[in-house]
């Protein structure tokens, strides 16, 4: 059994697979703070709730966060007693990385570029919707070519709440109408349905310097929330396809 990782700056994403099937996945808050120890007994603690009698054998890691890649990686040696591939743009992959610095491509990016290739057909865009969404694409000769980075929902909730002082936290879904009634309605229509006409604008440029067509694939927590709000609509939503990703660059470098 094998282990998948992703750590991102808001939340940590653990998947369970065995013989390539996710069976248990979980999402906890990413804590910078916390000790090699605290991941270890605390990981440990919930595959005994998967109630699994396999051993687990491997594990795989993509991080964006520095200061907790090497801490999750010594937890897992000391309280599981395996080792870990470390996702960067040195493994080996099933797509070429063509960026003018690969070492600068984030973890989890290769990994759902890695799944986009392996599951659908190429060319293909991943709009991942974490603390930031993110296009990654694929092109026709199944290379990573870029994509592009923009603030998250979350972020953009947050930022206004914090730097408005009379308006509350925000819980992200769209109103019933694009012309809010009141404030709250109105920012979260800002929000959710000016992101989807982001996501719009960006995928018909995107397509544009491809020169044809792609499959559009969405992952990340946010991506059911907008998805009714496209004027092109997704062709896959894979909220899995991170983890996925992970598995299956474990299996390429073994």
């Amino acid at each position: 059994m094998l282990l998948a990782i992703d750590i991102g700056n808001t939340n940590t994403t653990l998947g369970l697979f065995k013989d390539d099937v996710l069976i248990h996945s979980w999402r906890l808050s990413t804590e910078i703070t916390r000790t090699e120890d605290e991941y270890g007994v605390f990981i440990k603690n919930l595959l005994k709730e998967a109630l699994t009698e396999d051993k687990l054998n491997y594990a795989v890691i993509s991080s964006v966060v520095v200061q907790l890649t090497e801490r999750m990686d010594t937890a897992l040696k000391k309280y599981l007693g395996i080792n870990s591939l470390i996702v960067s743009h040195k493994i080996k992959t099933n797509i070429k990385l063509k960026t003018d610095d690969p070492s600068q491509i984030g973890a989890d990016r290769i990994a759902n570029a890695c799944a986009a290739a392996s599951l659908y057909t190429v060319p293909a865009i991943v709009v991942d919707f974490g603390t930031a969404t993110s296009f990654d694409i694929v092109n026709k000769n199944n290379e990573f070519i870029g994509g592009i980075i923009t603030a998250g929902m979350k972020i953009q909730a947050e930022a206004l709440s914090s730097k408005t002082s009379k308006l509350p936290k925000l819980n992200i879904e769209a109103p019933e109408t694009a012309i809010g009634k009141n404030t709250i309605d109105a920012m979260l229509s800002g929000i959710v349905r000016g992101h989807a006409a982001m996501i719009d604008g960006l995928i018909f440029e995107c397509e544009r310097e491809l020169k044809e067509k792609s499959i559009i694939i969405a992952t990340g927590g946010y991506s059911s929330v907008i998805s009714k709000y496209l004027r092109r609509k997704f062709d896959y939503i894979n909220p899995d396809l991170t983890l996925i990703g992970l598995n299956l660059l474990y299996y390429m470098n073994k």
